[in-house]
């Protein structure tokens, strides 16, 4: 169709189909095309038709969601002030489906740290280490992340892992870590790497409550399986 969105028929036009029919009645391109707003005016390319070339490049929202600003910089017309937005939605999207652990909640299960990270971390290329950091009363302090490794492999000392621990006068700690491969099966490094921070938590003072490792709609808690 000649010009941008505008000129189309009314009952095609996304803003107007989801007022009339709602927001499940958009494909996932219309959603994007709501999102970015305004297409390339350079290229003549619409708002829909870059919503569709997005999905086109990534596969689908999922991989999207997870690309960079810069690498959705690369679209053509998709400059820093849509990559931003399209940024924008996907984060409001993770917080809506996330359960968070605010500071001084009581933590009670390992399901807690699963719904607090899972969205946030479950796409993620690299391994990322993170501490949860429990007063007496297994009350939230803070989340603190210890590190940032590759594919498959992080790399922890206990120096990194107790220092904010020691410096916010932590009881506990809940250690946390997602695997890129959406299978949280331990490996024997995390075998180990938890062996080896317990022991340290054991003379520091500092109990280690678990270890929770992050999948794609899954996740282990050493505790539960009997590991610790």
């Amino acid at each position: 169709m000649p010009g941008g969105i505008k000129y189309w028929p009314e009952d095609e036009r996304p803003r107007e189909k989801l007022l009339k029919r709602g927001p499940e009645s958009l494909s996932d391109g219309e959603l994007l095309a709501l999102i970015l707003r305004t297409g390339d005016a350079g290229s003549g390319r619409s708002a829909l038709d870059m919503g569709r070339e997005l999905l086109q490049k990534y596969g689908s929202l999922r991989e999207l969601a997870v690309a960079s600003l810069t690498d959705i910089c690369e679209t053509k017309g998709a400059g820093p002030a849509k990559a931003a937005c399209l940024k924008a939605a996907f984060e409001l999207a993770n917080r809506v489906k996330t359960r968070r652990l605010e500071n001084s909640a009581h933590y009670s299960s390992p399901e807690q740290v699963f719904e607090h990270f899972h969205f946030s971390y479950r796409d993620r290329r690299k391994e990322y280490f993170l501490a949860l950091l429990l007063d007496g009363k297994n009350r939230v302090i803070r989340e603190v992340q210890i590190s940032e490794g590759s594919l498959n492999q992080s790399i922890v000392h206990p120096r990194e892992v107790f220092s904010p621990a020691v410096r916010e006068s932590a009881a506990a700690i809940i250690l946390v870590h997602n695997h890129p491969t959406g299978d949280p099966s331990p490996s024997r490094e995390d075998i180990d790497i938890t062996r080896r921070l317990k022991e340290a938590g054991d003379l520091m003072g500092v109990k280690v409550l678990d270890h929770i490792i992050i999948g794609d709609g899954t996740f282990l808690s050493f505790v539960s399986q009997g590991m610790m």
